[in-house]
């Protein structure tokens, strides 16, 4: 009975957290939290609305890695969105930063090659989002 109950809680949960819809790379998943809204309300008035979706920027690219990355982030987000315990306005964590600049380099890299070589190899200079902020989440973040 009570492994009935833990399954029929689970599935209910899943359901009403629309669980499924993270996996796809739909970006309207991302706002199934409230908290959320204005990072997406930023990115459709953005200038990467038309070419990236929010796991174009959020989540590593190799397929196992992507996977991987949802996962935890999935967990993390529904832990801190269920029980507490995130900032609000939400901020990227050490680990999603690195991602995204990974996936900044990794798209721009024929833009920034001149602009890295100033720092003396790729990896060193300033997080692309020192200067580029509002890129992926325009002036409504």
């Amino acid at each position: 009975m009570l492994v009935g109950v833990l399954i029929g809680s689970g599935l209910f949960t899943l359901n009403y957290a629309q669980g499924l819809s993270y996996l796809s790379n739909n970006p309207d998943a991302c706002v199934n939290c409230h908290i959320m809204r204005p990072q997406y309300a930023g990115w459709v008035s953005g200038s990467h609305h038309d070419v990236a979706t929010c796991n174009d920027c959020h989540v590593p690219h190799p397929f196992l890695s992507k996977w991987l990355g949802k996962a935890k982030n999935g967990f993390h987000h529904s832990s801190a969105f269920t029980f507490g315990g995130f900032d609000e306005p939400i901020r990227i964590k050490p680990g999603n930063a690195a991602v995204l600049q990974e996936n900044c380099r990794r798209c721009h890299e024929d833009l920034i090659a001149d602009v890295s070589g100033h720092y003396g190899s790729d990896e060193e200079g300033p997080e692309c989002v020192h200067c580029h902020r509002g890129v992926g989440h325009g002036d409504a973040r």
